[in-house]
């Protein structure tokens, strides 16, 4: 399949204002590890256990996390080198104070985590879950305090994050 990217259509159509990635639906190699991650440690709910496949929430809604065996049971991790596919999937916290209790709790657990950044418009932790799939959890500041140029254009950076700092935030 090819795709131009000078096509009239792609140059003028824009996603509509308020669209989001609703979801994420993960193959794991182990049901039972992974709903101890997502819902023992990272804390989701789980909406539906289905066996081979199950469905978690932040708050109630049907399911932000789907997971499934269908075709993965007992297989390889997932790759991150060398292959095209998802290179993370971003888990946004309401406030800072979410984050930091959720960094804390990763901490305790000594589950490894690969990165800490401040990128201006956000903070984020890096981590993969037990499949090897890459995470990323953060939490927005307020759009008001986004790093911009002298001329209003956005810009980001990637500094160390103070972890430390981070997590007197935790309850």
């Amino acid at each position: 399949m090819s795709l131009s990217t000078s096509s009239p259509a792609a140059e003028t159509y824009a996603v509509p204002a308020g669209t989001s990635i609703g979801h994420i639906h993960l193959q794991v190699t182990d049901m039972k590890r992974a709903l101890a991650f997502y819902h023992g440690l990272l804390g989701f709910e789980v909406m539906l256990d289905m066996g081979s496949a199950a469905f978690l929430s932040a708050d109630g809604y049907h399911h932000h996390i789907g997971l499934n065996t269908w075709h993965s049971q007992g297989g390889r991790p997932a790759v991150r080198e060398g292959v095209a596919g998802l290179y993370h999937a971003a888990i946004l916290y309401k406030d800072r104070a979410g984050l930091a209790t959720v960094v804390r709790r990763l901490l305790q657990a000594g589950y490894p985590l690969r990165g800490a950044s401040d990128h201006g418009v956000s903070e984020a932790i890096y981590l993969d879950d037990p499949d090897g799939n890459g995470l990323e959890l953060y939490w927005d500041r307020p759009r008001a305090e986004w790093p911009t140029t002298p001329d209003g254009k956005l810009t980001m950076y990637t500094h160390p994050l103070d972890v430390p700092g981070l997590l007197r935030l935790a309850n």
